[in-house]
């Protein structure tokens, strides 16, 4: 069907907009509520119905419809003064207001390309049920509903993952149905399950996530806590959950990506391979890791995740084995993270992959304010109070990036790149002249990889607590290459921090004069 209005004719079979014959740019679901307005346009929609319509009843912000909206009316060349063609009517919705004449020709005159591919349509989904107040009074049933609510919200700031609305999940309180029956409702992959004691002052909270198609517990946990203040245990314990099920959902996707057979992988499954091989570290995994992104992005080329990771990888590439090709290999990163956020602007990976780069480009301000954007996006996001560490550190203050470096290990306690943390974590000692604490944090990120920079760390901190003898043996142990890296690694705004790591180095006699000599500020 063809619908045509001013110059623009919008075709819902080929899933384009032209204006003039020319293809107008627009994400699919932006398309979609475009085109639910228009074949609603004799009625004012509400907000739940362009919810159910474009979102399938899963759980969506506010502020993202009102984004879609804006995005809408900014392809038809509207505004939100203006309201030409989608207006805006406080308190009851929003209307499509243009003349509209139908067509059920749908040949264009122009050859279009091929409709994009709805974003990652296969991603895993989850639905929060309501906790069973397990505590026979009635009064309690608030409570156990708010920590549901709770979990739900905090779980949407996930975006690679579904997560229904509230309006969809509540409807089986109180009904006795299987997991399986759920998840067949609701076209959910997961179900997160509850149930909530309370006794006297005190508090159980057991939860549950169970794959739905075949009932197997995925992850399980109880919760025993003091209920005397009962916002503070709802934030605590949404907080454990949460993220206790991001990797419990990624680990489980992942193995059953990895039995797909290579020719058989869709665009999320190209995404989970790559994150798994990325987060390896090698030189061989980061080229797996780059076929598989590419390759997701090539299926997706909406998939604003894939951009997001490649844009990290890229990081990589130019900061672990710099060579002249480190200023492009960086450049192309930005673009890439900027890309994911143009097509998901409330995507926290997507604003934590911007920060990432602009740190190592030596862009601090800009990228201490998006790895800000990144937590205030999603609190639960270890890599955006990861970033944010390295922001502080190496931009603002050594020591006011400690607590965010805590908090990704506290968010994230089994982290394969532990190792890393500790490492940033023990610079950010070091630098702040904290050296006992920082050679604990060093030999704790050496033992769990010593071809990293904590080793360096660690060989600094020896010195400054007067352990030469200590320090310089272990420099004999390393490759005098490995210097070279830490420039790129450690891009400090204040010279006076690269000197007071260098100095050290020195003193246990790693030659650093190769190091600045080439110059720490290339890439500014």
């Amino acid at each position: 069907m063809r619908y045509l209005f001013e110059d623009y004719a919008l075709d819902t079979d080929r899933r384009e907009l032209r204006r003039g014959g020319t293809l107008v740019a627009i994400e699919p679901q932006v398309f979609d509520l475009l085109a639910y307005l228009v074949r609603h346009r004799e009625r004012v929609v509400t907000k739940d119905d362009l919810f159910t319509a474009v979102w399938n009843g899963r759980f969506v912000s506010e502020s993202a419809l009102t984004t879609r909206v804006n995005a809408a009316r900014t392809a038809l060349g509207d505004n939100g003064e203006a309201q030409r063609l989608i207006r805006t009517l406080r308190g009851r919705g929003v209307r499509f207001v243009g003349d509209v004449r139908v067509s059920r020709d749908a040949t264009s005159s122009t050859t279009a390309e091929a409709p994009p591919t709805s974003v990652l349509p296969d991603r895993p989904s989850i639905a929060v049920l309501p906790f069973a107040n397990m505590s026979g009074d009635p009064e309690q049933e608030y409570f156990a509903d708010g920590i549901a609510e709770e979990l739900l919200t905090a779980l949407s700031k996930w975006r690679w993952f579904l997560v229904f609305a509230r309006n969809s999940t509540f409807t089986f309180k109180g009904r006795s149905l299987s997991i399986r029956e759920v998840g067949e409702a609701l076209g959910a992959r997961y179900v997160l399950e509850g149930s909530v004691r309370k006794s006297g002052s005190r508090v159980r909270i057991s939860a549950q996530l169970i794959e739905a198609a075949t009932e197997r517990h995925i992850w399980a946990e109880r919760y025993d806590r003091d209920i005397s203040d009962v916002f503070a245990v709802q934030d605590e314990i949404t907080q454990e959950v949460v993220t206790a099920i991001d990797p419990a959902i990624q680990a489980c996707e992942l193995d059953h990506t990895a039995r797909k057979q290579l020719d058989s992988l869709d665009a999320w499954d190209h995404f989970l391979r790559a994150s798994y091989h990325r987060n390896l570290f090698t030189a061989d995994d980061a080229k797996l890791a780059l076929h598989h992104f590419n390759q997701a992005i090539e299926i997706d080329r909406h998939f604003a995740g894939a951009h997001a990771r490649l844009a990290l990888l890229h990081v990589n590439l130019a900061t672990l084995n710099p060579s002249a090709e480190t200023p492009k290999t960086l450049a192309i990163a930005l673009q890439l993270a900027n890309r994911a956020i143009a097509l998901d602007a409330l995507d926290a990976s997507a604003h934590g992959a911007a920060a990432y780069v602009l740190v190592y480009l030596r862009r601090h301000d800009a990228a201490l304010q998006a790895a800000r954007h990144a937590v205030e996006l999603n609190e639960n996001y270890h890599p955006g109070h990861f970033v944010l560490g390295l922001a502080l550190l190496f931009g603002e203050s050594a020591r006011e990036s400690i607590p965010a470096f805590e908090m990704t290990a506290q968010l994230s306690p089994r982290d394969p790149a532990m190792w890393a943390i500790l490492s940033y974590r023990a610079l950010a000692h070091y630098t702040a002249g904290d050296y006992e604490v920082a050679l604990c944090a060093a030999e704790k990120a050496v033992a769990q990889r010593p071809d990293f920079g904590g080793r360096a760390v660690r060989i600094a901190a020896l010195v400054r607590l007067g352990r030469r003898a200590e320090a310089t043996a272990a420099v004999a142990e390393i490759p005098q290459d490995a210097m070279l890296r830490m420039p790129y690694l450690c891009p400090f705004r204040d010279a006076a921090d690269w000197v007071h790591w260098c100095t050290a180095l020195e003193e246990a006699g790693w030659d650093c004069n190769t190091v600045n000599a080439s110059g720490v500020r290339d890439l500014s």
